[in-house]
């Protein structure tokens, strides 16, 4: 039995078998590189049509002028604690209602205090 990945050595191939391609003609190539003279034809691009303007937005209030002083302040006293590492535990709200209606001096103190 033959094995059929051994080459045979009744197998020939004839010139005629051979399929190789023509040499490429210089004249018949796409035109890769064009010469430095001819300007580069540029496709017309259409008219966009102009955008609409979009509508303004009315202006939002701050939440400085939206809230009461003493509100901003006990805000501002919760935020100064906690970024301090001092988390107000649930009955430390009263103290806290009681440090926000000081006046704004104190409270400017009570903040450099925590933040030194």
């Amino acid at each position: 039995m033959t094995d059929p990945h051994v080459a045979d050595s009744t197998f020939r191939t004839w010139p005629q078998d051979d399929f190789l391609l023509p040499p490429p003609n210089p004249a018949q190539r796409l035109d890769a590189f064009p010469e430095p003279s001819a300007a580069p034809t540029v496709p017309a691009v259409p008219a966009v049509p102009a955008v609409p303007a979009l509508p303004t937005l009315p202006s939002v209030p701050s939440v400085a002028s939206v809230l009461d002083p003493r509100d901003l302040r006990r805000l501002e006293l919760n935020a100064a604690l906690t970024a301090a590492g001092i988390a107000p535990l649930p009955g430390d709200r009263e103290a806290i209602d009681q440090l926000s209606a000081l006046p704004h001096t104190v409270h400017e103190a009570l903040h450099r205090w925590l933040t030194a």
